[in-house]
Parts: C-alpha cells; sequence; structure tokens
C-alpha cells in the first residue's frame, strides 16, 4: 500500500513552518518530511509532531550556505571538518525526533576541484556517515538531482549514485530515488525502479515538466504506483513537489490515482 508524506518543504508554503504540520495533519497526511530542522529547537518540533499525531521519515543532512546556494558540501575537500560536524548534528536531532533516515545531499562540483578529487571526498565523507548512523540506528540516503534544476550538482543520475554507492561500499547507504529528477535526467523510470529496487529506501514525487503534483505533466503516475504495488514496496513516498495552484485544492490528484494518504 502507497504511504504518502508531506514535504514541508514544498507544501503548505503560505504558512510558517512550524504551522505546516497542522496543515498537513488537516489533510490527511500521517507523516512529514522536510530539507533541514536545525533553525528550531527539538522540542518545538517534538512538540508539533506530537499535537497532530505526526511522524517524521526524511529530512537532510546540513548542506552548506543553502540560501547562498550551496546543495550540501559532501564533495567539497576543503570542508569536510564541517561535513563531519553536521553529521553529529543531524543524528541529535533525528535521534531526538525519531527520524530513521537521512538524506546527504552531495553538493555542486567546486570549479577549482578535479572530478576525481571531489568523487574521493564525497565517497569517503559517505563512508563516515554511514558508519555514524548506522551506529545510531538510522538510514544513509544519496539523492540523485537533475543538472537542469542545479547546475554542477554531482550526483545526476541513478547509475552515478549507484557507483558512488558501491564505492563506499556499506550496508547503510541506500538510494533516494526522486522521480522528478530522474525523469529530467534519464528517464527509464519503471526499468530503474526494478532494476534498483533492493537499494530504494525513499522515493519522492513530483510532475514534469512544472514540478507540480502528479497528474499535471508527462509522467504516468498510475502505472508507477501499480508497480510499486507489485514490487510490495514498504517505505514512504514523500510529496516533493509545488503546487500549481493552492496546495488543498490539488491534492484531488491523491484521490483520482486511487490512493489514500
Amino acid at each position: 500500500m502507497i504511504k504518502l508524506s508531506a514535504n514541508l518543504s514544498m507544501l503548505f508554503t503560505e504558512d510558517a513552518f512550524l504551522r505546516r504540520f497542522k496543515r498537513a495533519a488537516d489533510n490527511g497526511f500521517a507523516a512529514v518530511e522536510f530539507l533541514f530542522p536545525y533553525e528550531y529547537k527539538t522540542e518545538e518540533i517534538q512538540e508539533k509532531l506530537k499535537q497532530f499525531n505526526l511522524k517524521i521519515v526524511l529530512h537532510n543532512l546540513p548542506a552548506g550556505n543553502w540560501e547562498g546556494g550551496e546543495r550540501g558540501i559532501a564533495c567539497h575537500p576543503d570542508r569536510i571538518e564541517e561535513f563531519k560536524k553536521g553529521v553529529d548534528l543531524a543524528v541529535e536531532y533525528a535521534s531526538a525526533l525519531g527520524v530513521t533516515q537521512l538524506n546527504c545531499l552531495s553538493g555542486i562540483k567546486p570549479s577549482n576541484v578535479s572530478d576525481t578529487d571531489a568523487e574521493k571526498t564525497l565517497i569517503e565523507n559517505l563512508k563516515f556517515a554511514a558508519g555514524k548512523l548506522k551506529a545510531a540506528n538510522i538510514k544513509l540516503l544519496v539523492e540523485p538531482i537533475n543538472n537542469y534544476d542545479i547546475p554542477g550538482f554531482i550526483l545526476n543520475s541513478t547509475k552515478k549514485a549507484i557507483e558512488i554507492m558501491d564505492a563506499v561500499d556499506s550496508d547503510n547507504i541506500y538510494l533516494q530515488y526522486d522521480i522528478y529528477h530522474a525523469q529530467r535526467m534519464e528517464g527509464e523510470l519503471l526499468g530503474n525502479i526494478h532494476k534498483y529496487f533492493d537499494r530504494i529506501a525513499h522515493i519522492q514525487l513530483a510532475d514534469n515538466p512544472g514540478r507540480n503534483e502528479p497528474g499535471t505533466g508527462e509522467i504516468n503516475y498510475k502505472n508507477i504506483f501499480k508497480a510499486l504495488n507489485k514490487l510490495n514496496y514498504q517505505g514512504w513516498i514523500g510529496c516533493e513537489y509545488k503546487p500549481a495552484k493552492e496546495t488543498t485544492v490539488g491534492l484531488v490528484w491523491v484521490d483520482t490515482h486511487g490512493l489514500n494518504h
């Protein structure tokens, strides 16, 4: 059975962040995910989870200066210590909030760093993170992101992510498969879902073009949900899309695709 989580960094953004938990619950979600919790005290978020009977299924490791355009620092050779401190902070938050998986945004390759050095740094940082998270019973995820939305992002395809995961050689690193990013870079959605299914721990969705809700673009989500049900996918699917109009009105896609949330 498909389980949907509300991505609070994309949905209900007309409200302040801490108010979005109520909006998610009011719209039938039992779980949420978001980019980062680090601006808030764990107690503030815990209060919202308890008040609205929600769980957090995912957030990211710290990713550098987000407002300044950074999208992760795991491939930056000169920021290894910063990355490691970020892992420790993420584990602290995840442990307090009951989060069992954390995503590492690999980052945009610095222009003054070779591909080889950037990949070597990324692999070593992921080895460190995988070990730290395993000790805390948290899964480490990595996510390929398309180079149209984020030019220069070092992990830009499923194949590349799997190669890096294999190089890390840990039993605690998994693929976060974002259907929107995959469609933009490579297509082959059902083929790759089947091929790499055992490596996937979390899925995110949006339609293309526009990154709006399912049913607004070219992706056949009914076929994807059917395939995931046949594969007995047990993870969550994060609704990480930009509502085309008003968020609640746009959620009609859930019913039209025969889902519950």
